[in-house]
């Protein structure tokens, strides 16, 4: 596996994880929302990061997965200095 992939695929779960998070926490911030909730939320987050992070490790051209960690790096920050 190329260099490339390995960086592009740990940096696109680290910020898919700070995501995951962000994610949970607005859910538990709603009124009425349970604790499966919370999780559900979780879990279908985790599922779509652990699936996008195969795409860039095996299957997406350079540009494209270098443009889905940029992607999410912006939605990181914009997501951090917002809040």
């Amino acid at each position: 596996m190329e260099t490339w992939r390995i960086t592009a695929t740990v940096l696109f779960i680290v910020g898919g994880l700070i995501l995951t998070l962000v994610a949970m926490a607005q859910v538990r911030d709603r009124k009425r929302t349970t604790h499966a909730a919370v999780v559900q939320a979780g879990l279908i987050s985790v599922a779509v990061v652990a699936a996008l992070a195969l795409l860039v490790a095996f299957a997406l051209p350079s540009t494209w997965a270098w443009a889905l960690v940029a992607a999410e790096a912006i939605a990181v920050l914009f997501l951090m200095l917002a809040g």
